[in-house]
């Protein structure tokens, strides 16, 4: 297994490099919004695999490889294949693609993208939408999982109070403080800098621009030379936020799988309860 994935390509798409090559070989294309918005209109050509609400809440070994079985058996069910470009999208740059992204990149996939303000960019750019849909062909794809890329709890837990190791908790202030509790308890993993997924996001739904998404994570003390573990409630957000540092250039990204309702379920870890300033 490589430590981390070296993908031949950019990690966003635009909708005008979409529509150039969508309905072309070698592309296939994920919509991962939930399915009733599927059905009632789609970028043609799209399968549809929607990932929410698949989670695993316990990351010890044998949990993790039939979690990820699972995973990586529905990404080749939707024509996942090693030689593809894939690009997944939802209506905005939003936590599902991310988090798909997030997989394929942990299987080790060279091509895999999302597509930068969803459907509503499309719309907006005015290209063509449908609602038949066709059966995806199904593969024999494999990956090579990615080590460097997934935390688990153990990981996680030898990772606190570690030099050179920042954990970036990427729920809501109400979540992170404990306000909002989730699990068995609220709170926070001890040491975690807080910086909400939402912030990567422009008012128009597209991930902001570089300069400015370095600039608030340089800001928060999450830095380029440092290993990054991302957490949410079930790695969805913290998905969001590894790919945020990982269009900066971040070498070292990891997200915690199990996140939020594993750590909390766990009574015999570390928490603390922060204010927000």
């Amino acid at each position: 297994m490589p430590d981390r994935c070296t993908p031949d390509a950019p990690l966003l798409l635009t909708p005008d490099a979409l529509h150039a090559r969508a309905g072309g070989p070698g592309i296939v294309l994920i919509d991962t919004r939930p399915a009733e918005e599927f059905a009632t209109g789609h970028i043609p050509g799209a399968a549809h695999l929607d990932l929410f609400g698949m989670s695993l809440i316990d990351t010890r070994p044998e949990p993790l490889r039939a979690f990820l079985w699972m995973i990586e058996h529905l990404l080749a069910a939707r024509g996942v294949a090693a030689g593809a470009t894939v690009v997944l999208y939802e209506n905005d740059s939003g936590m599902r693609a991310a988090r798909g992204l997030w997989f394929l990149e942990h299987f080790g996939h060279p091509d895999a993208r999302v597509l930068d303000g969803g459907m509503n960019a499309w719309r907006a750019a005015g290209h063509p939408i449908t609602t038949d849909a066709r059966a995806p062909v199904k593969t024999s794809w494999t990956g090579d999982r990615v080590r460097g890329n997934l935390a688990t709890v153990d990981d996680v837990r030898a990772a606190l109070g570690r030099p050179g190791v920042r954990i970036v908790d990427t729920r809501s202030d109400e979540e992170y403080t404990g306000a909002l509790v989730r699990a068995a308890r609220g709170g926070a993993i001890p040491g975690a800098v807080h910086l909400e997924w939402k912030r990567n996001l422009a008012p128009s739904g597209d991930f902001k621009p570089p300069d400015a998404l370095r600039a608030m994570y340089e800001d928060a003390g999450i830095l380029p030379d440092q290993e990054v573990i991302t957490y949410c409630q079930g790695g969805y957000r913290a998905a969001h936020t590894y790919l945020a540092l990982r269009l900066l250039g971040y070498p070292r990204v990891r997200a915690y799988l199990g996140s939020w309702k594993e750590w909390g379920d766990r009574t015999d870890l570390p928490i603390e309860h922060p204010r927000k300033p």
